[in-house]
């Protein structure tokens, strides 16, 4: 009888680790394994970008489609020019300015990277995590880690250990436990290539996140902002992570009520006779299964995730969420939000 698979999780305290504690970490991934370690925006699951094989295992780990491309983090400036063939000047503007941070930049990818990093396109989305952890995991494994968010594909993206755990136990074999992510949805992305491979003029965003599109216009002047950005399901080959498949989805059916409504009164006019869970922005519902945020869109952000879990682990069957204002982050908030919901009203 073959022994049963195990996952192994060490905590480490991001502000006081030492790098023994991610050794055996560096460990696995120089044995061409994946390993789960914390970044600021969502937990990643980790391979070396060069080694096609182990790029693989993560696909396998997740069940993630091979043409979904995945995020390429890096620590310096180095490693980027290993992983891309030039940087524009305005994403050279990006970096200097939100890097390490939230931001993910598509570039032209060198011949280094796995195909299976970027779904067989001629791009490569990449990043410079802030996480003191993530950072330090880079550094002493010296090569570029790609890295999509820790979770079984489709589920709501990992931000604790525990989430990790759930969705992955058996699969992999560790986790580096760093505590709750601190943005807790995924990085902004942007692209300076268009779908054929050619620089583009105006950089486009594929995804929005933490690094609002107001503070990328105020460095670089505009950019393009699809107004599909929340809506990809005509998209036959995604040119970036989050853009063609279904995501961030609790088992619950998800309503959105948009900004404007009587968001209390629908509540209950949607939710009558049915188990529901509610997300409440600017009024409280007071049900039993509730997340009021107080008018606070970063902390709504950073529990969505967290209470698409808690609802699903107490079985409901119907969340309504508020909506917010698309400014901001609340553009990125209303995009996850739209992506889970069957429903907008």
């Amino acid at each position: 009888m073959g022994l049963k698979k195990t996952t192994r999780i060490i905590e480490v305290v991001p502000e006081k680790f030492s790098m023994l504690q991610l050794s055996e970490a560096v460990k696995l991934l120089r044995e061409g394994k994946v390993v789960a370690f914390p970044t600021e925006t969502v937990y990643g699951l980790g391979a070396n970008a060069l080694d096609e094989s182990a790029v693989k295992k993560i696909y396998v780990a997740k069940g993630r489609p091979s043409d979904n491309p995945s995020i390429v983090h890096v620590c310096s400036e180095e490693q980027l020019n290993e992983v891309v063939r030039g940087v524009p000047p305005k994403a050279h503007v990006l970096i200097k300015k939100f890097w390490p941070g939230p931001l993910t930049i598509v570039l032209k990818k060198s011949k280094k990277i796995s195909s299976a990093a970027t779904g067989g396109l001629d791009t490569v989305a990449v990043r410079m995590p802030s996480h003191k952890v993530a950072l330090a995991l880079i550094k002493e494994y010296g090569f570029p880690i790609v890295a999509p968010s820790a979770n079984s594909s489709g589920n709501p993206s990992p931000t604790t250990a525990d989430h990790v755990y759930a969705d992955l136990f058996g699969r992999i074999p560790l986790i580096i436990d760093g505590g709750k992510c601190e943005v807790g949805l995924e990085s902004t992305v942007i692209s300076f290539v268009s779908a054929e491979g050619k620089d583009l003029a105006v950089p486009i965003l594929f995804r929005p996140g933490k690094v609002s599109v107001e503070e990328i216009e105020e460095v670089i002047g505009k950019i393009i902002v699809p107004s599909s950005a929340a809506n990809a399901k005509h998209i036959e080959k995604p040119l970036s992570p989050g853009m063609k498949y279904k995501h961030y989805s609790p088992k619950a059916e998800v309503i959105v009520i948009l900004p404007g409504k009587d968001f209390v009164k629908k509540v209950f006019e949607i939710g009558a006779g049915k188990d529901i869970g509610v997300l409440s922005f600017t009024k409280r519902v007071d049900v039993d299964r509730e997340f009021f945020f107080g008018g606070n869109v970063e902390s709504y952000a950073k529990a969505l995730f967290e209470a698409f879990r808690v609802f699903d682990n107490k079985g409901v069957e119907l969340i309504i969420a508020e909506g917010v204002s698309e400014k901001g982050l609340g553009l990125a908030l209303m995009d996850r939000l739209k992506r889970a919901s069957s429903k907008i009203i």
